[in-house]
């Protein structure tokens, strides 16, 4: 008789509401993981003191600019999963779960095991592997093997920032743009930065944007004066990977570049991130300095290519 088989996709998380009450409790789970930032009593009273004092309120109006019946991230994430199930069949069932806030990995975990899924595995939506992101996954992971006596087997995957299904999909989704609206003087590769003091220690996310944005430039076919990699969404006072993603568009536009079109290939699904912060923050930014057009090129989302690259990914452990 065959396993019972479970796919599960995790991404980062979102709050429960656009609602100051909701924003500060996803915060606290979200900034309080050992994985994001390093927990020590020093960053407990900032946490606790400053950050969950002052930030709530602010994000919560971000959040409320971008939400419509549910959180971006979350209504698009139930759409991959739903594309997912049909195309793999009724044989493997497809779970959505979120590191942060609900649907929750924790519990996700806890529903298939007790279902009897003996064969889970997990797909974390992130290409290019951080210790911040995926290796947290992988805590939620073992701390849930800690507590069972019968287990599943586990298949994690680690990353998937050169798998050319991953590589051509985001080729495809710049290409369509392209052909739809004209191509700008610049595109951005806009990627969520991480501590500079991470890479040093043996972080090998930036090594892997640098690959995946290779790839991808190699079949689009671009000058290097026609294209830069980025770092945007830094937080707090240490020096995180660098170029600047709102530094560089605001140098653009002093610069006298005219157009740009900007592309967020470690998002695979829009967020706060990518059309606040990128559509619209950054695009003042660059407005502001002097540039005259700026688009941006959304996630890959539930598009079909990126739903066969999920399945393309999972099929060797099915």
């Amino acid at each position: 008789m065959s396993q019972k088989t479970a796919v599960v996709l995790v991404n980062l998380g979102t709050p429960d509401a656009p609602t100051a009450k909701a924003v500060r409790r996803y915060l606290k789970e979200f900034l309080w993981d050992d994985r994001v930032i390093k927990r020590n009593p020093i960053w407990w009273l900032v946490l606790n003191g400053i950050v969950l004092t002052l930030r709530p309120k602010k994000v919560a109006k971000l959040y409320q600019s971008v939400w419509e019946e549910d959180s971006p991230i979350r209504t698009i994430g139930f759409e991959q999963q739903k594309k997912l199930q049909n195309v793999l069949g009724d044989d493997t069932h497809v779970e959505l779960a979120m590191t942060y806030g609900n649907p929750s990995f924790k519990s996700a975990l806890t529903k298939l095991n007790s279902q009897g899924y003996e064969n889970i595995i997990v797909l974390p939506l992130y290409p290019q592997y951080s210790a911040t992101t995926t290796g947290a996954i992988y805590d939620q992971v073992a701390n849930f093997i800690k507590k069972q006596r019968d287990l599943p087997s586990f298949h994690l995957i680690k990353d998937y920032h050169e798998n050319p299904f991953y590589i051509d999909a985001q080729v495809k989704k710049i290409e369509e743009f392209w052909q739809q609206n004209g191509r700008s003087e610049k595109l951005l590769f806009s990627f969520h930065g991480i501590p500079k003091i991470y890479v040093e220690k043996g972080d090998p996310y930036q090594a892997q944007v640098i690959k995946s944005v290779k790839l991808m430039v190699k079949k689009l076919n671009l000058k290097e004066s026609e294209y830069q990699l980025c770092f945007q969404s830094r937080f707090g006072p240490t020096e995180w990977l660098q170029p600047y993603t709102d530094k560089t568009l605001e140098a653009w536009g002093k610069d006298g570049i005219q157009s740009v079109d900007v592309v967020c290939p470690a998002f695979s699904a829009d967020c706060l991130e990518t059309l606040e912060e990128i559509a619209e923050e950054n695009k003042e930014i660059f407005l502001e300095n002097g540039g005259k057009q700026y688009r941006y090129i959304a996630a890959l989302n539930s598009d079909d290519d990126h739903i066969k690259m999920m399945s393309e990914i999972v099929k060797p452990y099915l």
